[in-house]
């Protein structure tokens, strides 16, 4: 295997990514020798077609799903050879995930889904939720962190979630079109709040998304085109 991946100093690695489904006698390749190198504190923007797996990129890097071939390092993960319990790990420690659907849980408040992977990981009760109230009034939720997930806007309910990505200091920021269920006012607001967070926290994003809109803001934008990754034009 080549030695690119370990000479380079990049903070992110990914040499000769390949992704293929397989099912019912036949094989689907959603990329192939897929290369990116990304720097610490860069916002990446990828683009592309409904199914042309700018999802599935996300969820290799956040060893959500694995890959069939080529490798992935992200700080000192090599994500392609993670153990069941170093995957949970570096999900829980070292990422913090956005999702076009929030994943709130249904019966906690905006202030206990956000301090709840703080609390998790050891901090306690009082500690976890001031750091989450700090947050929530950080994305404009000081008057709605005691109302339940039911209680909040679409866009509410984003900015919580982006809140809970930041809860426990991580690393990199994965969004998968995090404004996608947003109507185009609300997809704005929650975009540039996303943006001016990880710039304020100095944080690493990686964000999948079809709106082109969100790229005046990131320092790099690729698309996903017939199975490679290349800059976009």
């Amino acid at each position: 295997m080549s030695n690119r991946v370990e000479n380079d100093t990049s903070f992110i690695q990914i040499e000769g990514l390949k992704k293929i489904y397989t099912g019912a006698g036949e094989k689907l390749t959603v990329f192939s020798d897929v290369h990116m190198r990304v720097k610490q504190g860069t916002k990446i923007v990828i683009l592309g077609e409904s199914g042309s797996g700018k999802s599935t990129l996300l969820n290799i890097i956040g060893a959500l799903d694995t890959a069939s071939a080529g490798r992935v390092r992200v700080g000192h993960y090599d994500i392609t050879a993670l153990d069941e319990y170093t995957a949970s790990e570096y999900r829980a420690s070292f990422l913090g995930l956005i999702f076009q659907f929030h994943y709130l849980l249904k019966d906690f408040t905006a202030l206990e889904n956000v301090f709840l992977p703080l609390y998790m990981k050891g901090i306690s009760k009082k500690e976890a939720r001031m750091r989450a109230s700090e947050l929530l009034c950080e994305v404009g939720l000081e008057k709605r962190m005691h109302h339940l997930p039911s209680q909040l806007s679409g866009g509410e309910r984003q900015r919580a979630a982006v809140a809970r990505s930041l809860i426990t200091d991580p690393e990199l920021i994965l969004a998968d079109e995090p404004t996608g269920n947003l109507d185009p006012e609300n997809a704005h607001l929650v975009g540039d709040l996303l943006f001016s967070m990880v710039e304020k926290y100095h944080k690493t994003l990686i964000m999948v998304t079809h709106d082109v809109s969100l790229t005046s803001r990131a320092d790099e934008c690729l698309r996903i085109k017939q199975g490679r990754l290349v800059y976009d034009s």
